[in-house]
């Protein structure tokens, strides 16, 4: 019973701490990038992709293309990624980005960005 009291008490402060490991990393450092508004614009059917400092630069050899579809490789597991979450405007830093959230602890894809692959 006092071990079940004893969880019960740390519930609350370790939910706390996982909600604020999902909030934004935006720390102003991109405040003054030329680019931030154009981050900020990104959309995809999932809906805004956030800006540069919510996004995660991708290596080459952690994406992949095959036939139109792209997986990228994200905490140690292979993601598809939805075609809804393909930004398909220009990429105008050539860099591969992704932005992603946690569904039951797995990643997901929210916005992918394909690079040059250079």
């Amino acid at each position: 019973m006092r071990l079940a009291r004893l969880c019960a008490a740390a519930l609350p402060g370790l939910m706390a701490l996982l909600a604020t490991s999902a909030l934004a990393r935006d720390d102003g450092r991109y405040a003054n990038s030329p680019l931030k508004p154009w981050f900020e614009s990104l959309r995809s059917e999932y809906g805004q992709c956030c800006s540069d400092a919510d996004g995660y630069v991708v290596a080459d050899v952690d994406w992949e293309s095959d036939k139109g579809r792209y997986r990228v490789h994200l905490d140690d597991e292979w993601v598809v990624v939805p075609d809804g979450a393909v930004i398909t405007e220009p990429n105008k830093i050539g860099r591969t980005m992704v932005w992603k959230h946690y569904v039951d602890g797995h990643p997901h894809v929210r916005c992918f960005m394909p690079g040059s692959m250079t």
